[in-house]
């Protein structure tokens, strides 16, 4: 049996949707107010319970043959601080705990966010330090102090890989995500304003697999960075417009202009309790223009990512079909 927290989420419910097709048996751990919508068809045993006090996770982790834990608050409003130190830091302290004292291998899903900033376009790999003084935002800095945590138990003997996704995109995102509003606003013709900038965008699918793939290959201790290619937003925006045959070309604001009218969003955010789309941290992000290598994960994981123009095919499909048609069919997991 393999245990997951999380489950419900992007990531989680893709990589859900892959172990039940090997046949994996799974329970998965979701928040308590989780609808879970993204696992209704799926075979899988739902625990509805807080991941920071749940006294039913000693005996389903001491059953479980491997651990992967990626519950986490995806945040990058900095009013959500408390909430998201307690549940990314405090949470993944209670399952390392747990997973010591039962012994079981754990996969920790982390962040390319909780490496160390170096300057801008520089290439990050597995080597760049963890320090959450040297990272930015309220998510980076939970993820960097968690991953700290992971560190030291490994070096105290607990079985423990961590894997570092980049920007995760793709199918099955239901909530859906900050950049699945993105790809909605696109399809949508409400795209109007991008910014200079650039990352590295990964499809869940791949990340999922490289997460499989890690249970058996990955080394205990070891990092492992998730990845596809780093692409600027204009260049997205225009393969976009190749794939689905739009015309959309947004106006491109200086970052002086961005982060101006992105504190305007944040408090708009916090009367109307909503997500803006773009925050002074993710602008500060989106500036850095770095570089991830995923090299070491394609040598010691056999991760291979898929060609970057068919996830965003697939993810175009998706979500048109999921929330613009309502037509809504099963992309083949396995694709």
């Amino acid at each position: 049996m393999i245990f997951i927290t999380g489950g419900s989420g992007h990531l989680g419910n893709v990589l859900i949707r892959k172990l039940r097709a090997l046949g994996e048996k799974i329970v998965t751990l979701v928040h308590p107010n989780d609808k879970c919508t993204s696992l209704e068809e799926l075979d899988v045993k739902i625990l509805k319970c807080d991941i920071r006090n749940c006294d039913k996770l000693d005996s389903i982790i001491k059953e479980s043959d491997v651990v992967i834990h990626l519950a986490a608050i995806i945040s990058i409003l900095p009013w959500r601080k408390k909430l998201v130190y307690s549940i990314n830091v405090n949470g993944t302290k209670n399952i390392l705990k747990l997973v010591q004292k039962h012994n079981k291998k754990l996969i920790y899903v982390s962040s390319v966010h909780a490496f160390s900033e170096p300057e801008p376009y520089s290439i990050i790999d597995e080597s760049t330090t963890i320090d959450p003084k040297l990272t930015s935002g309220v998510y980076g800095k939970s993820k960097a102090t968690a991953a700290l945590e992971v560190m030291n138990a490994a070096k105290s003997g607990v079985d423990v890989v961590t894997i570092c996704p980049t920007g995760i995109i793709g199918p099955f995102d239901f909530k859906p995500s900050n950049m699945g509003i993105f790809f909605l606003n696109y399809l949508k013709g409400k795209l109007k304003y991008i910014i200079d900038g650039s990352f590295d965008f990964v499809d869940v699918r791949d990340v999922a697999t490289g997460i499989i793939s890690s249970i058996e290959k990955g080394k205990k201790g070891q990092f492992y960075i998730l990845g596809n290619k780093t692409i600027s937003l204009l260049e997205l925006i225009k393969t976009l417009n190749k794939i689905s045959g739009l015309t959309t070309i947004p106006e491109i604001v200086s970052t002086k202009i961005a982060y101006f009218f992105s504190y305007l969003a944040i408090f708009y955010g916090l009367l109307t309790n909503s997500k803006p789309l773009f925050t002074p941290y993710s602008i500060h992000t989106l500036t850095r223009n770095y570089i991830f290598s995923h090299s070491k994960a394609q040598k010691e994981l056999s991760y291979n990512p898929r060609p970057f123009e068919l996830t965003l095919s697939d993810t175009l499909k998706w979500f048109k079909e999921y929330f613009i048609t309502k037509k809504y069919t099963l992309l083949h997991i396995n694709s």
